[in-house]
């Protein structure tokens, strides 16, 4: 992992109009600079309060970065992950009082007996370049023999709350028992804690964790800044990528209702359609699936035009998708980066205003966004 100097002055990248829906309204090109190259299959970035980034590998590392990109070092104490599959360290978030506490959250995937493994969260002090007293806050249960859908992305909420979104392990059926973690959006304390109010909490049978289920593989998660809700999106199978705002104890659906296929073409064998009574529709829907990763909202004020926006990664589509938001609906949405041809596994909006996304890639790169001047 290192800056490429040389490659640090920006480009512009045209925005693919070819997915204009709605008022199709368009930000037009963007300036793109990359800041690092060399990056093992990057998953998730988070910003330290003095502009440092803190960058997670797949296999297991953290990446520790200047501000502008360049390598400080890599980061000790990081629980031990399994590397397999869609498995490794996943997602990075700073605590809300990071400035006091200093501790970082991780979700990863974590071995169990044999060959089994399940998403798992935990906790640890950033004391110089080591995370020390790590300790495992959460736990998928239970663990199986899969290497697909772990999830998982962290989002805080602003009253404290930790939501983890969790994959239903490719065990499609599981999403619709509240017995088990799988395809649920998970809420507790920051050190583990159930709230009293979680909608399972006090029925038999049940994973007090849970807040919602009936999810697929949920790779992405967000504070939505204008309304304090907690946005989500996961992947369907053949299409019928979705953007969820879960809610309390409902149930979205998966695996009986979908806008998606079986990867063999035919009608997921649950599914009675795409919709059913008691199951919550998507809020969002791709019916040509993006293979969507990484959101963030726009809400800086450096670059009005951006206002009112939400940036998503796309690994098989392959381009940043832009989404113009009016209130909570989706009114227009954008292609970038499709010239790069790079697949986007995660997002973020930077302290200073800019567009950060990560590519998913045996070489990958840390990129920088901002609108183009000309």
């Amino acid at each position: 992992c290192h800056a490429d100097s040389a490659a640090n002055s920006p480009a512009k990248v045209a925005g693919d109009e070819e997915a204009t829906p709605a008022t199709g309204a368009l930000i037009g090109p963007v300036e793109v600079a990359t800041l690092t190259t060399g990056l093992e299959n990057p998953w998730s970035l988070a910003f330290l309060p003095d502009g440092e980034m803190l960058v997670t590998e797949k296999v297991g590392n953290i990446k520790r970065l200047e501000a502008d990109g360049s390598l400080i070092g890599t980061i000790s104490g990081v629980p031990t992950v399994v590397s397999a599959g869609q498995g490794g360290l996943l997602d990075i978030a700073l605590s809300p009082t990071f400035t006091s506490d200093a501790l970082i959250y991780l979700s990863f995937s974590e071995a169990g007996e044999g060959k089994t493994a399940g998403t798992a969260v935990a906790r640890g002090k950033l004391v110089g370049s080591a995370l020390t007293d790590v300790e495992v806050i959460f736990r998928q249960t239970p663990k199986i023999e899969s290497g697909h859908h772990y999830g998982s992305r962290l989002a805080f909420d602003g009253a404290g709350h930790l939501f983890i979104t969790l994959g239903e392990r490719g065990k499609r059926p599981m999403a619709q028992d509240v017995s088990n973690h799988f395809g649920t959006v998970v809420r507790i304390w920051p050190d583990g804690r159930v709230p009293d109010d979680n909608p399972f909490i006090d029925k038999p049978d049940s994973q007090p964790e849970i807040w919602s289920y009936g999810h697929r593989n949920q790779q992405g998660a967000a504070i939505n800044p204008w309304t304090n809700a907690l946005w989500t999106h996961e992947h369907g199978p053949r299409g019928g990528d979705e953007i969820n705002i879960p809610e309390s104890g409902k149930n979205y659906g998966w695996p009986l209702i979908t806008h998606g296929i079986d990867y063999s073409g035919q009608a997921i064998s649950e599914a009675t359609g795409r919709e059913q009574a008691g199951l919550e529709q998507p809020h969002h829907v791709w019916d040509v699936s993006p293979a969507i990763s990484g959101m963030a909202f726009y809400n800086h004020a450096r670059f009005a035009s951006w206002k009112q926006n939400l940036f998503i990664g796309a690994l098989a589509g392959r381009a940043l998708i832009r989404l113009q938001l009016d209130g909570d609906k989706v009114i227009a949405e954008e292609r970038l980066l499709g010239p790069l041809n790079a697949r986007i596994r995660d997002v973020r909006v930077g302290p200073d205003g800019a567009v950060y996304v990560l590519t998913d890639d045996i070489n990958g790169q840390l990129l920088r966004l901002t609108p183009f001047k000309g």
